[in-house]
């Protein structure tokens, strides 16, 4: 039998190699996968991986890092899922000069606010405990000079639905300006702007009254608002956030917050 030459040994060895790499490439994280779907965080699922709390296609998961096919069946166990059902989301009507995440010098973070004392609270929410007030976390962020709707919460899945990359809620906000618009500045508001060198997504943008506009957006980049104003002559005096999906600030006090309710879904 005539043997292979070198050449050809190579060539199967590279084809094999390559065919190896597609294969890995075709495999994707387990917390990663769970997320996708929607099941919880990538936070989330790490913990539960190392609880023994995640099967793919059947099969319990217990090393970090664990790969699978993105068509895989992923599942939570049922001590995950009591978990998840016991995770809270809180509404808070943000004041001034509060953060939105990490407390910053000379200012206080929002989350400071939550305690039995500020929960404005129907009889249907549940009582507060300390325990809710764990891994809670901003889902999006309201710039220190603004007000309103607030989102924190301790679900992974709130979370990525509300500032995910593929997010689509909507988020609406009343502004109230002075000076003095350029002419096509409202077109250029709804549709045309850029910000750090990429293009802003279509808003919707209106007039209510002489100095204040009514802004929704489905994107969320740093002072996002105040930018587009500054591009087309007006400046913003200030920013209420009234509502996120549909979800509304109602009639939340300023400094108070409540639960999101069963009803209730972003």
């Amino acid at each position: 039998m005539r043997a292979r030459s070198p050449r050809k040994r190579d060539s199967a060895a590279c084809t094999a190699f390559v065919a190896a790499a597609e294969d890995e490439a075709a495999l994707i994280r387990v917390s990663r996968l769970l997320a996708m779907r929607g099941l919880c965080s990538r936070r989330e699922a790490d913990r539960y991986i190392e609880r023994g709390w995640v099967f793919v296609d059947g099969q319990r998961i217990t090393e970090l890092g664990s790969r699978a096919s993105v068509s895989a069946k992923v599942a939570l166990a049922p001590e995950a899922m009591r978990q998840e059902a016991g995770l809270v989301t809180l509404l808070i009507n943000k004041p001034v000069g509060y953060v939105s995440g990490q407390p910053e010098a000379g200012y206080r973070a929002a989350v400071s606010l939550v305690n039995a004392d500020t929960l404005w609270r129907s009889a249907a929410d549940p009582s507060f405990t300390p325990t809710h007030l764990r891994g809670l976390a901003p889902a999006g962020r309201l710039d220190i000079d603004s007000t309103g709707l607030l989102v924190l919460t301790q679900d992974g899945r709130v979370a990525r639905k509300l500032i995910g990359e593929d997010s689509v809620v909507e988020k609406e906000y009343l502004v109230r300006v002075e000076g003095a618009l350029r002419p096509g500045g409202l077109e250029l508001l709804r549709h045309g702007l850029l910000l750090d060198g990429k293009a802003l997504k279509p808003a919707r943008v209106e007039w209510l009254n002489d100095d204040q506009l009514r802004f929704i957006l489905s994107e969320g980049k740093k002072r996002q608002i105040r930018r587009m104003c500054e591009q087309v002559g007006l400046i913003v005096t200030a920013l209420k956030r009234v509502r996120i999906g549909a979800v509304r600030l109602g009639n939340l006090p300023p400094g108070r917050w409540r639960y999101l309710r069963g009803n209730e879904h972003f």
